[in-house]
């Protein structure tokens, strides 16, 4: 019976809050959250004494980022790639499974299983001159460079394939040019 009473007392007094004048806010919930604070956010001062749009430092990623291929789509700019690039990935297994899927995805049409330039589409004589891993003289930069730019009936992979996938693929290529080359 007593717990009956306090509630009835409750219900009372919300009512009579509640109908206060409805033109004028009566009470607010943290008013931070309705009213901001103003500050110019490349004033001399910005927010706090800081300045806020700053630019980041550089060499700075986001968060899932990857570092930017600034290596132009040249002769010079293969030739640089084939010389100074290497992969930043650890060589292990679970690198060369993916890579050999994203290989089958992605190359086997043209390369073929091996390397060796008989996919379907050579075979079919869709395309002639389809690359041998084995004769030509390539580096994991060279690779990459190609699947960035693409190169001669090659186009670009840089849309389908992650920085992380693109790596993977020239681990599984390097075994593959190793087996055509005993």
């Amino acid at each position: 019976m007593k717990n009956f009473k306090l509630v009835i007392a409750l219900i009372v007094v919300a009512s009579l809050y509640s109908c206060n004048d409805k033109k004028t806010r009566q009470a607010q919930y943290m008013p931070d959250m309705y009213e901001s604070i103003p500050y110019k956010t490349d004033g001399a001062k910005g927010l706090g004494g800081n300045p806020v749009n700053r630019k980041p430092v550089d060499g700075t990623l986001p968060r899932g980022g990857t570092p930017a291929y600034d290596i132009a789509n040249t002769i010079e700019g293969y030739d640089e790639a084939k010389a100074t690039l290497i992969s930043p990935l650890e060589k292990n297994e679970k690198n060369l499974d993916n890579g050999k899927k994203m290989y089958t995805i992605y190359c086997v049409s043209c390369h073929g299983k091996k390397g060796d330039g008989n996919g379907y589409l050579s075979t079919s004589e869709k395309f002639a001159g389809i690359p041998n891993y084995k004769d030509r003289d390539i580096t994991e930069g060279s690779i990459y460079h190609v699947l960035i730019h693409g190169k001669g009936v090659m186009g670009s992979h840089s849309s389908q394939l992650t920085y992380k996938e693109r790596w993977q693929i020239i681990q599984y290529v390097e075994v593959l040019r190793a087996d055509l080359l005993k």
